[in-house]
């Protein structure tokens, strides 16, 4: 029997450990929050596993394979073969590492394909915003880059500042190869407050932005001089590094704002960039700063004032009790009653690469084919991504995508008038049109998987309650669930379609009798896919 949706009133704002219910309810908001959406066994499982065991498995780092070449134009490594590590060839590099960039892009969709239960993917996506460097042209660097993001995602917050300072990729994205004490370029300097770590916060006075000052962005440029990078498309190197040049260094003495406590910062040569940082990491809002971060992405936009003064302040005091490693305070927000609350309950508007691979993952939509045909289709899902507004490679700008951090919207623009139907039609395209075609296979929803994968996959009524489940974080209202269900059906009784899925069952490999299941089951899943309910997580 189709279930009314029964929503209880909010609000805790407390980071003591959840100890409410654990249902099906918790688990898939868990796991919308924390993956590229979840299947409805991994709801399942979790429903089982419990809070606790979930969350651990979730905050345990898998084991990650390196991008393969398929590419043409690939003349250095063979094909099916890692090319992180490969030199470019000594002329007409362009080609190659154009090769490269589309591996890398495919191998970056074929990560957020897995089934594996691991926030790893979400936090690496959710560092390339933060920190906001695009691509430069050494796909190898691009790859260390987004390496360092995955390897670290849960780690060191401090040490991960101090390692993206000296990272090629950024050396090269915010000018850092060419600032030096014969010609200071404040970029890096500026967006590492700014952005990076204290923020930007009311101005009180003239250059003074609360947090630091114009005088700490022109002393921190000082401080980052005599970096450069070498090996960029090299024919020798196999991997792009960083360089310290002491000529380049800019040796006096640098002082910082009272917002620094006035802090001295005397030369240290390669090491002084470090010593900076450690600087930065005293300042009392600096934790307060990643903390909302966290917050907005995980959690909800809506950063009131009594969130702030509760939830912020205590995983403030937890980040700076563990030395400002990320792990602790994930464990502690996703195991929190604040986190579970009702009212955080499809708060958030999925962005582009959470919209493509709710469709896909949950529907267990995954190419087996050989790998230039499974490559290709992920550069298909990629350009999805891109036409949605979210190229994962190339953050708009260094403040990362706007849905993050432009008020009053936030998460809302990624819904707006220009994106809501391009999100229909990527709905209608991987359900009831021919998916993504290439050397004449394709992908698509996997219906049949799909529903096979359900708890009573004959019982139309448990058939749409199970994709609710799986879909909508605040379900569907029962005249909703009712027109799901006039799709699953044919408008016909619901033994109808008992017997049509018992039919399947019997006959298995017989179109005949699959491709009607397949065919309905589609159907619902298409409209579901137009639907607001669906546009959250």
């Amino acid at each position: 029997m189709i279930q009314e949706e029964d929503i209880e009133a909010p609000v805790s704002l407390s980071l003591t450990p959840y100890s409410g219910t654990w249902t099906k309810v918790q688990a898939a908001h868990l796991l919308r929050r924390t993956l590229f959406g979840p299947t409805f066994a991994q709801i399942q499982q979790a429903v089982t596993d419990g809070m606790n065991a979930t969350v651990a498995q979730l905050l345990t780092l898998p084991a990650v394979t390196e991008p393969l070449a398929f590419d043409p134009d690939e003349t250095v490594a063979a094909f099916g073969t890692s090319w992180v590590n490969s030199v470019y060839p000594s002329s007409n590099q362009g080609p190659v590492n154009t090769a490269r960039e589309f591996s890398l892009g495919a191998w970056m969709m074929e990560r957020l394909n897995q089934p594996t239960v691991s926030i790893q993917e979400k936090m690496c996506l959710f560092w390339t915003n933060h920190f906001g460097a695009t691509a430069s042209f050494d796909a190898r660097g691009v790859y260390n880059m987004h390496q360092l993001y995955r390897a670290n995602c849960l780690g060191n917050f401090k040490q991960l500042v101090k390692d993206i300072t000296v990272d090629p990729n950024m050396l090269f994205f915010l000018n850092g190869v060419s600032n030096n004490q014969f010609a200071p370029n404040e970029n890096y300097a500026r967006e590492v407050l700014e952005l990076f770590t204290v923020g930007k916060g009311p101005q009180i006075g003239p250059g003074d932005y609360s947090n630091y000052t114009e005088a700490d962005v022109a002393a921190g440029a000082k401080i980052f001089t005599g970096w450069t990078v070498d090996g960029m498309l090299s024919d020798t190197l196999t991997s792009p590094q960083a360089v310290y040049m002491p000529i380049l260094h800019d040796a006096t003495v640098k002082t910082l704002s009272s917002h620094f406590g006035n802090a001295v910062v005397n030369n240290a040569d390669n090491l002084e960039y470090a010593n900076y940082i450690d600087i930065i990491f005293q300042q009392p809002n600096m934790a307060k700063y990643i903390c909302r971060k966290i917050y907005r992405w995980f959690v909800n936009y809506d950063l009131t004032p009594a969130v702030e003064s509760t939830v912020i302040a205590d995983m403030a005091t937890t980040l700076e009790a563990n030395n400002f490693n990320i792990l602790p305070v994930m464990d502690e927000l996703l195991k929190s009653d604040h986190f579970y609350d009702v009212s955080m309950l499809g708060t958030i508007i999925k962005n582009p690469l959470e919209h493509v691979f709710s469709i896909l993952n949950s529907t267990h939509a995954m190419p087996t084919y050989d790998l230039e045909t499974n490559y290709t289709m992920y550069l298909n899902i990629y350009a999805f991504g891109q036409t949605l507004g979210m190229d994962y490679l190339r953050p708009p700008s260094v403040g990362g995508w706007t849905s993050y951090y432009q008020a009053p919207s936030y998460s809302r623009l990624w819904a707006n008038s220009s994106y809501i139907k391009l999100r229909f039609d990527l709905g209608t395209y991987l359900t009831v049109f021919t998916g993504v075609q290439v050397n004449g296979e394709a992908l698509k929803v996997n219906a049949l998987d799909f529903v096979d994968g359900l708890s009573i996959p004959n019982d139309a009524p448990q058939v749409i309650d199970d994709i609710v489940d799986v879909f909508c974080p605040k379900g569907l209202s029962v005249t909703q669930k009712l027109t799901l269900k006039a799709l699953l059906t044919n408008g016909l009784p619901d033994f109808e379609w008992t017997d049509q899925y018992n039919d399947y069952v019997a006959n298995p490999g017989n179109v005949t009798f699959s491709n009607p299941v397949k065919q309905r089951v589609e159907f619902v899943l298409y409209r579901l896919f137009q639907m607001p309910e669906f546009q959250t997580i």
